[in-house]
């Protein structure tokens, strides 16, 4: 087999640049470039899902077969931990491999493995690379394998996985969550910076994962005294969108209407049920100046009864959201 005779700051960057250029090719055109200049007959992302600490087998290419146990039983070896613990590649076989080699690569005609930690350059870790050969790898191949995993380990970041963000507006800022509070990007969505540090947002995303509601739409008053609209929208995340969760999206707004933030209290309310005296209890306020504060209410958005201004107010998102 050929000597790789690429340096590695030069495989870096073209590494970087074949990842950029593959676009929409995610793992594979990126693995289209890397096999230029490392030989690799086949090889295997692992996915580590931070929610349930598991390993899962995400995509592959050049492989007959991929036991379904693999990327677990991996995970259990002392060479797995050695990996995350100096961040290199480790071959197979070697002291400590040999039983996993024997069971998962020598049966489908692989001579050599090399399996790389994927970290980000923020540092967190996000998975596995597996590389089979049908000879010995050259002596490189681990340094330059090395060198290109912070940008492969994006293809395993199952942070980024959120499926069927279906009914997002457009210009919305969007986190994604699951019920254990795990943040995740919305893919194409710039990250809402209010919503990601808001500390009780993952408590609110739960509760709206655990309820009924399909979607919810109203105002938030972040805690810089600012005014959102905010949407809430069911979504599969994690590995293979298998997690329940939710994206949570906001755009800064001003109150529709001309309304005031006191009467969106009152208007909230109204859309709850509540009777004037209840909503004068709630609030700390006399009956005289919720009075008041409706009738301004009623004629700002046109209405003529409780019944229209709870309807109008649910169906524009004109409530306030308790987060």
């Amino acid at each position: 087999m050929a000597e790789i005779t690429l340096d590695v700051c030069q495989l870096q960057a073209f590494a970087e640049v074949g990842y950029q250029v593959a676009g929409g090719g995610g793992a594979h055109g990126a693995m289209t470039a890397l096999r230029r200049v490392v030989p690799v007959d086949a090889y295997e992302f692992v996915a580590f899902d931070p929610a349930t600490g598991r390993h899962h087998s995400v995509m592959s290419d050049g492989h007959r077969r991929i036991d379904g146990d693999a990327a677990e039983e991996y995970a259990g070896l002392d060479a797995y931990r050695t990996a995350l613990a100096t961040r290199a590649p480790v071959s197979m076989p070697q002291p400590g491999t040999e039983r996993y080699f024997r069971r998962h690569l020598a049966p489908y005609g692989w001579r050599a493995g090399l399996t790389a930690p994927l970290f980000l350059n923020e540092g967190r870790y996000t998975g596995l690379l597996h590389l089979a050969s049908r000879e010995a790898f050259p002596r490189r191949t681990g340094a330059l394998v090395a060198a290109v995993s912070p940008m492969l380990a994006h293809v395993t970041d199952l942070t980024r996985c959120v499926i069927d963000p279906v009914g997002l507006p457009a210009g919305f800022r969007a986190v994604a969550f699951d019920r254990l509070g795990i943040r995740r990007e919305v893919p194409g969505r710039e990250v809402s910076a209010a919503l990601w540090d808001d500390p009780a947002m993952a408590a609110f995303a739960r509760a709206f994962i655990d309820s009924r509601e399909l979607s919810r739409h109203g105002l938030w008053f972040d805690g810089r005294g600012r005014w959102h609209e905010l949407r809430l929208l069911r979504a599969g995340v994690g590995f293979q969108g298998s997690l329940q969760g939710a994206i949570a999206a906001e755009r800064p707004c001003s109150l529709p209407y001309d309304l005031t933030g006191r009467e969106v209290d009152v208007l909230t309310r109204v859309a709850a049920g509540d009777s004037n005296p209840q909503i004068a209890a709630a609030l700390v306020l006399s009956v005289r100046t919720v009075t008041t504060h409706l009738e301004h209410i009623f004629a700002k958005l046109g209405c003529d009864s409780r019944t229209r201004l709870t309807t109008k107010a649910l169906a524009e998102g004109l409530c306030r959201l308790d987060v």
